[in-house]
Formats: structure tokens, C-alpha cells, sequence
């Protein structure tokens, strides 16, 4: 996971290992993309250069400290081994260990924050020269949650750094958007994603590829099969509710799929995926086909918009059909 082995994000990379090369390294740093493209590994490569004791500053991959870097723990919470790299992310941490009767499900918490981060925080690391943490999803912070964090990092001490993840960096607040650095990741080359897909084993198809939109781990998820079956009933059960003579198919269908809304969001872009190969496919023929399954494409598109706003899932679902089926 060192920066040599970061596809596809030149800039990004040596952006970062300018700043470590001159000791200029920002407290806190915003890796802003789409999901996917590599800001996370990017993240993990910037660890190993902080902790790293055979290259200080660029990172090996094969001594302890890299190893444990890269290395999560096989019991919940799944974090970082090495002690001196923290995962903060929605729901990653039991509820008794934040304090909480409940897990946390619809943000990362102030309870994270305060027992996570400003605890942590305020002590030196445990073995490495740097303290490092990772927030996955960072437009997730809750409003409590980023102002709780605000001033620690603005001024956290001198060998402490926080690198923010997020694909939504307007629904992080201003506040938290003025005290980091915009370090920005783009969508991968085609060769990149075909190059990572094929190190998990797949080929991609030409539409897979382009469906993919420069997304690694979208291109995986069209290819996993038991995803791939979740997404294909999902489809065909929204096309007989847009069939059906009345609403009560849609009612029952939100129903089922008001549970996780990362899922609601896959099943989602699966139908997305559908409305955009039938518009593709229409396109020569003519008449309203192509026109129609352009409008419920987008749709769909603001569907999962309102869901990325805390919208309720059984809610979007139910009235995306409704909407759908009147297009």
C-alpha cells in the first residue's frame, strides 16, 4: 500500500510526498473524489510513511510498523493494528465502547469523536514519530460531532494529522472545510480500473468498464456475483411495481428495502445501471424509448441524492416509484 503502488493519482501522491520530503506535511488534510479512485489506499500509504522505521517519510511495506498498518484486526472493531494509526468511521465501534446503548447508525457521533479522538489526541504516539487518523467518510460527521472535533484540528500538536475521506465534500461543514487541505483524487483511467480488476481475478466488459466510471470498487461490485443477483431481483422486482395497477407493489417493495441504506444505495445504482443500457440501447431506434429511460435514469440519480441527505429509505423507494411511474 506504499504511494508507488497508488494507480492512477500522480498528483495526489506527489502532492504528498513533496510536503513529507519538506517536513511540510498539513495537520489536516481533506481527500476529496469519488468513491473508489483511491483515496483511502492513498491514506493508508501515507500512514505507513509516517510510521515506517526502514524509510521514514516514504514508507517500505514490509517492515512491522507498514505491516501493522495494513493489517486489521480480525475481531469488531476492525482497525488498524499498529496503534499509532486510528480508524474513525460510522458505526465501526461497539455502542459500549462510545458510551451508548445503540450503535451508531445515521453518523459518526460526538461520542466517537470525544471518546476516539480528543482522548487519543491529546497524548503523544505510542511507538512512531507521528499520530495519524483516518476518517472514512467524513460528510458523515454529525453537527455535534464536527464542532466537538473543530478545535483540535486546528491546533492538535505537532506530530498529530488527520486525513478526511470523504466523496461529499459540500455536506462537511464550512468550519470543517476551512481547517483542512483539499488534496484532490480523480476518476481512474480505464486501463488502471481493468488493471485492478483483473489483480481481484476479473475481466471487465466493455460496458462493465464504462458503466464503472472510473471507479475501482464499482467495477468489483458490478462483478461480484451474489451482488450482481441482489441487484438483478431488485431490478426486476422495481419493474413490476412500475407494471403493476396501483401503488400497493411499491409500498410493499419499500417495505422490504428500508433496512440499510449503504445497500438501498447499491440496489440503487443497479437500477440506474439498467435505465442507462435501455437508453443506450433505444438510442437507434428512435421514438420515446431512449428519451423515457434517459428521465428515469435521473430519476433514480435523485433518489439516491435524497438518500445521501439522511432522506428515509423506505420513504425514497416509494416515492421514487411513484415518480417512475409516471414518467
Amino acid at each position: 500500500m506504499v504511494f508507488s503502488e497508488i494507480l492512477g493519482q500522480l498528483t495526489a501522491v506527489q502532492t504528498l510526498r513533496r510536503a513529507l520530503a519538506a517536513g511540510r506535511l498539513h495537520h489536516a488534510l481533506r481527500f476529496e473524489g469519488p468513491d473508489g479512485v483511491g483515496k483511502e489506499r492513498c491514506a493508508f500509504a501515507l500512514a505507513q510513511a509516517l510510521v515506517c522505521t526502514e524509510r521514514p517519510l516514504e514508507g517500505c511495506g514490509v517492515c512491522s510498523a507498514c505491516t501493522r498498518v495494513v493489517t486489521l484486526s480480525a475481531e469488531p472493531p476492525h482497525v488498524p493494528a499498529h496503534p499509532d494509526v486510528v480508524l474513525v468511521e460510522r458505526g465501526l465501534y461497539p455502542a459500549g465502547v462510545l458510551g451508548r446503548s445503540s450503535p451508531e447508525t445515521t453518523g459518526i457521533g460526538v461520542e466517537q469523536i470525544r471518546r476516539i479522538v480528543l482522548t487519543r489526541a491529546t497524548f503523544p504516539p505510542h511507538e512512531a514519530a507521528h499520530l495519524l487518523f483516518i476518517f472514512r467518510a467524513a460528510h458523515e460527521l454529525t453537527v455535534s460531532a464536527a464542532n466537538a472535533l473543530l478545535k483540535t484540528l486546528e491546533e492538535p500538536r505537532s506530530n498529530v494529522h488527520f486525513v478526511l475521506l470523504t466523496d461529499q465534500p459540500r455536506r462537511l461543514l464550512d468550519t470543517v472545510r476551512s481547517r483542512s487541505l483539499p488534496i484532490r483524487f480523480g476518476p481512474l483511467a480505464d486501463d488502471d480500473v481493468r488493471t485492478i480488476a483483473r489483480g481481484e481475478g476479473h475481466e471487465l466488459t466493455a460496458d462493465t468498464l464504462a458503466l464503472a466510471a472510473g471507479s475501482a470498487s464499482q467495477a468489483l461490485s458490478l462483478c461480484d456475483p451474489e451482488r450482481v443477483e441482489r441487484r438483478r431481483h431488485f431490478v426486476s422486482s422495481v419493474l413490476q411495481a412500475l407494471a403493476a395497477p396501483d401503488l400497493g407493489a411499491a409500498v410493499e417493495l419499500a417495505a422490504s428495502e428500508s433496512g440499510e441504506r449503504a445497500t438501498l444505495q447499491e440496489d440503487l445504482r443497479g437500477l440506474a445501471q439498467h435505465f442507462a443500457f435501455e437508453a443506450r440501447a433505444r438510442v437507434n431506434e428512435g421514438g420515446a424509448g431512449a428519451a423515457r429511460n434517459a428521465r428515469r435514469y435521473g430519476e433514480v440519480l435523485a433518489a439516491r441524492q435524497a438518500l445521501e441527505r439522511n432522506g428515509p429509505p423506505a420513504l425514497t423507494l416509494e416515492a421514487l416509484i411513484a415518480r417512475l411511474r409516471r414518467s
